[in-house]
Protein backbone atom coordinates (compact mmCIF):
# COMPACT_ATOMS: atom_id res chain seq x y z
CA UNK A 1 0.00 0.00 0.00
CA UNK A 2 3.07 2.21 0.66
CA UNK A 3 4.47 1.89 -2.74
CA UNK A 4 0.92 2.50 -4.17
CA UNK A 5 0.65 5.53 -2.26
CA UNK A 6 4.19 7.09 -3.29
CA UNK A 7 3.56 5.80 -6.60
CA UNK A 8 -0.06 7.88 -6.94
CA UNK A 9 1.71 11.09 -5.23
CA UNK A 10 4.59 10.91 -7.68
CA UNK A 11 1.63 10.93 -10.52
CA UNK A 12 0.18 14.11 -9.39
CA UNK A 13 2.94 15.43 -8.84
CA UNK A 14 4.19 14.95 -12.24
CA UNK A 15 0.36 16.20 -13.23
CA UNK A 16 1.20 19.54 -11.63
CA UNK A 17 4.45 19.82 -13.23
CA UNK A 18 2.60 18.74 -16.58
CA UNK A 19 0.28 21.31 -15.93
CA UNK A 20 2.70 24.55 -15.71
CA UNK A 21 4.69 23.60 -17.87
CA UNK A 22 1.59 23.73 -20.12
CA UNK A 23 0.53 27.03 -18.55
CA UNK A 24 3.47 28.73 -19.23
CA UNK A 25 3.72 27.47 -22.66
CA UNK A 26 0.42 29.09 -23.44
CA UNK A 27 1.61 32.27 -21.83
CA UNK A 28 4.69 32.36 -23.82
CA UNK A 29 2.87 31.50 -27.22
CA UNK A 30 -0.07 34.52 -26.34
CA UNK A 31 2.66 36.61 -24.88
CA UNK A 32 5.92 36.63 -26.25
CA UNK A 33 7.37 40.04 -25.91
CA UNK A 34 6.62 39.52 -22.18
CA UNK A 35 9.33 36.84 -22.18
CA UNK A 36 13.00 37.56 -21.66
CA UNK A 37 14.09 34.79 -23.62
CA UNK A 38 11.94 35.14 -27.00
CA UNK A 39 13.40 36.60 -30.04
CA UNK A 40 12.46 40.34 -30.65
CA UNK A 41 9.83 40.77 -33.01
CA UNK A 42 9.13 44.62 -33.94
CA UNK A 43 5.72 43.66 -34.68
CA UNK A 44 4.72 42.43 -31.24
CA UNK A 45 3.04 44.92 -28.90
CA UNK A 46 5.39 46.36 -26.45
CA UNK A 47 5.85 43.79 -23.60
CA UNK A 48 8.11 44.02 -20.69
CA UNK A 49 11.73 42.71 -22.13
CA UNK A 50 10.81 44.80 -25.44
CA UNK A 51 13.18 47.58 -24.09
CA UNK A 52 15.83 45.63 -23.22
CA UNK A 53 15.76 43.63 -26.49
CA UNK A 54 16.39 46.43 -28.65
CA UNK A 55 19.03 47.80 -26.62
CA UNK A 56 20.61 44.34 -27.36
CA UNK A 57 20.98 44.77 -30.82
CA UNK A 58 23.81 47.75 -30.17
CA UNK A 59 25.75 44.26 -30.45
CA UNK A 60 23.98 42.53 -33.17
CA UNK A 61 23.99 44.70 -36.74
CA UNK A 62 23.13 42.47 -38.67
CA UNK A 63 20.09 40.72 -36.33
CA UNK A 64 18.94 44.94 -36.02
CA UNK A 65 18.70 44.55 -39.82
CA UNK A 66 16.90 42.06 -40.54
CA UNK A 67 14.55 42.72 -37.56
CA UNK A 68 13.72 46.14 -39.88
CA UNK A 69 13.34 43.94 -43.15
CA UNK A 70 10.82 41.67 -42.07
CA UNK A 71 9.03 44.49 -40.53
CA UNK A 72 8.48 45.86 -43.96
CA UNK A 73 10.72 48.96 -42.82
CA UNK A 74 12.50 50.92 -45.47
CA UNK A 75 15.97 52.12 -44.96
CA UNK A 76 19.59 52.75 -46.17
CA UNK A 77 22.19 51.40 -44.38
CA UNK A 78 25.20 53.69 -43.84
CA UNK A 79 28.85 53.24 -44.19
CA UNK A 80 31.10 53.36 -40.99
CA UNK A 81 31.80 56.50 -39.61
CA UNK A 82 34.17 58.64 -37.16
CA UNK A 83 37.18 57.59 -35.46
CA UNK A 84 37.77 56.37 -31.43
CA UNK A 85 35.32 57.05 -28.86
CA UNK A 86 33.08 58.53 -31.91
CA UNK A 87 32.88 55.48 -34.02
CA UNK A 88 30.10 54.04 -35.58
CA UNK A 89 29.35 51.24 -37.56
CA UNK A 90 25.24 50.44 -37.55
CA UNK A 91 23.79 53.42 -38.91
CA UNK A 92 20.68 53.53 -40.73
CA UNK A 93 18.57 56.05 -42.67
CA UNK A 94 14.67 55.21 -42.25
CA UNK A 95 13.39 55.83 -46.38
CA UNK A 96 10.44 57.56 -46.99
CA UNK A 97 7.25 55.27 -47.06
CA UNK A 98 3.27 55.65 -47.14
CA UNK A 99 1.57 55.71 -43.86
CA UNK A 100 4.79 55.98 -42.02
CA UNK A 101 6.37 58.65 -39.88
CA UNK A 102 9.21 61.08 -41.71
CA UNK A 103 12.23 62.42 -39.71
CA UNK A 104 12.20 65.98 -40.00
CA UNK A 105 15.14 66.70 -41.43
CA UNK A 106 15.33 63.59 -43.03
CA UNK A 107 19.00 63.18 -43.32
CA UNK A 108 19.63 61.95 -39.87
CA UNK A 109 20.87 58.32 -39.73
CA UNK A 110 20.58 57.25 -36.33
CA UNK A 111 21.70 53.54 -35.15
CA UNK A 112 20.06 50.51 -35.87
CA UNK A 113 18.55 50.03 -32.45
CA UNK A 114 17.53 53.54 -32.44
CA UNK A 115 15.62 53.42 -35.69
CA UNK A 116 14.18 50.14 -34.45
CA UNK A 117 12.89 51.91 -31.32
CA UNK A 118 11.57 54.59 -33.28
CA UNK A 119 9.20 52.44 -35.50
CA UNK A 120 8.02 50.42 -32.82
CA UNK A 121 7.47 53.90 -30.89
CA UNK A 122 5.46 55.06 -33.82
CA UNK A 123 3.16 51.89 -34.34
CA UNK A 124 2.20 51.38 -30.88
CA UNK A 125 2.98 54.28 -28.93
CA UNK A 126 2.62 57.83 -30.76
CA UNK A 127 0.26 56.75 -33.55
CA UNK A 128 -2.60 55.85 -31.09
CA UNK A 129 -1.88 58.33 -29.36
CA UNK A 130 -2.62 60.68 -31.53
CA UNK A 131 -5.74 59.57 -32.99
CA UNK A 132 -6.74 59.67 -29.00
CA UNK A 133 -5.86 63.11 -28.15
CA UNK A 134 -6.53 64.66 -31.75
CA UNK A 135 -8.70 62.62 -33.85
CA UNK A 136 -5.73 62.57 -36.66
CA UNK A 137 -1.59 60.89 -37.79
CA UNK A 138 1.49 62.65 -36.86
CA UNK A 139 3.10 62.89 -39.99
CA UNK A 140 6.46 63.96 -39.06
CA UNK A 141 8.84 63.96 -35.77
CA UNK A 142 11.13 66.80 -35.87
CA UNK A 143 14.26 66.52 -34.09
CA UNK A 144 17.85 68.39 -32.68
CA UNK A 145 19.69 65.04 -34.59
CA UNK A 146 21.42 61.45 -33.74
CA UNK A 147 25.05 61.34 -34.08
CA UNK A 148 27.46 64.38 -32.75
CA UNK A 149 31.06 63.49 -31.44
CA UNK A 150 30.84 65.29 -27.92
CA UNK A 151 31.16 64.16 -23.92
CA UNK A 152 27.74 64.74 -22.35
CA UNK A 153 26.53 67.87 -21.91
CA UNK A 154 29.49 69.10 -24.14
CA UNK A 155 31.85 68.95 -21.39
CA UNK A 156 35.62 68.95 -22.47
CA UNK A 157 36.41 65.81 -20.04
CA UNK A 158 34.07 62.63 -18.52
CA UNK A 159 31.73 60.27 -20.53
CA UNK A 160 30.78 60.76 -24.16
CA UNK A 161 27.16 60.88 -25.15
CA UNK A 162 25.33 58.34 -26.82
CA UNK A 163 25.22 60.31 -29.53
CA UNK A 164 28.73 59.72 -29.95
CA UNK A 165 27.63 56.79 -31.60
CA UNK A 166 24.73 57.53 -33.19
CA UNK A 167 22.65 55.62 -30.61
CA UNK A 168 20.84 58.74 -29.26
CA UNK A 169 18.31 60.94 -30.66
CA UNK A 170 16.80 64.14 -30.15
CA UNK A 171 13.07 64.60 -30.32
CA UNK A 172 11.88 68.11 -30.54
CA UNK A 173 8.22 68.06 -31.65
CA UNK A 174 5.46 66.52 -33.66
CA UNK A 175 3.62 67.17 -36.90
CA UNK A 176 -0.24 66.00 -37.89
CA UNK A 177 -1.41 65.40 -41.06
CA UNK A 178 -3.32 68.68 -40.58
CA UNK A 179 -0.09 70.39 -40.31
CA UNK A 180 -0.54 71.83 -36.47
CA UNK A 181 2.63 71.48 -34.72
CA UNK A 182 3.20 70.12 -31.11
CA UNK A 183 6.52 71.09 -29.85
CA UNK A 184 8.14 70.11 -26.84
CA UNK A 185 9.39 73.25 -25.83
CA UNK A 186 6.40 75.06 -26.26
CA UNK A 187 3.95 72.46 -25.31
CA UNK A 188 4.96 70.02 -22.73
CA UNK A 189 4.00 72.58 -19.83
CA UNK A 190 1.17 73.39 -21.07
CA UNK A 191 -2.58 72.27 -19.52
CA UNK A 192 -4.34 71.25 -22.93
CA UNK A 193 -4.32 67.74 -25.09
CA UNK A 194 -1.28 68.65 -26.27
CA UNK A 195 0.86 68.56 -23.10
CA UNK A 196 -1.13 65.30 -22.27
CA UNK A 197 -0.20 63.60 -25.60
CA UNK A 198 3.55 64.64 -24.89
CA UNK A 199 4.00 62.94 -21.50
CA UNK A 200 1.90 60.06 -23.38
CA UNK A 201 4.60 59.73 -25.84
CA UNK A 202 7.66 59.81 -23.40
CA UNK A 203 6.44 57.54 -21.07
CA UNK A 204 5.64 54.85 -24.10
CA UNK A 205 8.97 55.90 -24.93
CA UNK A 206 10.49 54.04 -21.47
CA UNK A 207 9.72 50.93 -22.22
CA UNK A 208 11.38 50.90 -25.77
CA UNK A 209 14.74 52.54 -24.85
CA UNK A 210 17.56 52.54 -22.46
CA UNK A 211 17.74 56.56 -21.96
CA UNK A 212 14.68 58.67 -21.93
CA UNK A 213 14.94 62.11 -20.63
CA UNK A 214 12.33 64.71 -20.74
CA UNK A 215 12.12 68.87 -19.84
CA UNK A 216 11.27 66.81 -15.84
CA UNK A 217 14.68 65.79 -16.23
CA UNK A 218 16.93 68.92 -15.92
CA UNK A 219 17.17 72.27 -18.34
CA UNK A 220 19.22 70.84 -20.71
CA UNK A 221 16.05 69.11 -22.07
CA UNK A 222 13.73 71.59 -21.79
CA UNK A 223 13.01 71.82 -25.59
CA UNK A 224 13.65 67.57 -26.36
CA UNK A 225 13.25 64.22 -25.58
CA UNK A 226 16.13 62.35 -25.60
CA UNK A 227 15.84 58.56 -26.57
CA UNK A 228 18.65 56.34 -26.41
CA UNK A 229 19.80 52.70 -26.73
CA UNK A 230 22.79 52.78 -23.74
CA UNK A 231 23.94 49.19 -23.73
CA UNK A 232 24.03 48.65 -19.80
CA UNK A 233 23.27 44.73 -20.15
CA UNK A 234 20.22 42.54 -20.39
CA UNK A 235 19.47 43.28 -17.01
CA UNK A 236 21.18 46.94 -16.78
CA UNK A 237 19.48 49.68 -15.35
CA UNK A 238 17.04 52.13 -17.25
CA UNK A 239 16.47 55.80 -17.39
CA UNK A 240 13.03 57.14 -17.62
CA UNK A 241 12.79 61.06 -16.50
Amino acid sequence: MRRLHLFLRRLVQIGAILSICLIGYAYVGRQPQNVPWTPLDLAQPVGLFTGRKLALLTAHPAECRALLDRAGVAYARMKRGGKDQCAYADAVRLAPARDAIMLEPAAVAPSCPVAAGLKVWEWQVVQPAAQRHFGRAVRRITHFGAYSCRRLYGRSAGDFSEHATADAIDVAGFILTDGRRIGVAADWSGEGKEAEFLHEVRDGACGLFSTVLSPDYNAAHRDHLHLDQAERGAWGGRACR
